[in-house]
């Protein structure tokens, strides 16, 4: 009897798992702008890490992801900050912003 009732447990916490695998974040879309923009304004130097810094939650529907990026130019590293003001009600981009701190 426990055995069995260790394998239902077994077997409900994987399929809790899988669904949380399979929910993507809400933020990975505008990471992924954020990385096509990087990848535009650097067309010949290399991005050498990622990393998503965090929401600020703006107004009600209004938010802002920020997402850093380390780039590598002629031996020198720099960071590159792409913040991007979205609506969540209609998920919508609002502004887009790129700061290069060199």
């Amino acid at each position: 009897m426990k055995k069995i009732i260790g394998l239902l447990i077994f077997i409900l916490s994987l399929s809790t798992f899988q669904q949380v695998l399979a929910q993507q974040p809400d933020y990975e879309k505008y990471g992924k702008i954020a990385i096509v923009v990087v990848q535009a304004d650097h067309p010949a130097e290399e991005v050498t890490d990622y990393e998503y810094k965090g929401r600020k939650q703006l107004t009600k529907d209004e938010v802002e992801d920020d997402f850093l990026f380390l780039v590598a130019e002629n031996g020198k590293e720099f960071n590159v900050l792409v913040k991007i003001k979205h609506s969540l009600a209609n998920n919508k981009l609002l502004n887009l912003t790129v700061e290069e701190s060199k």
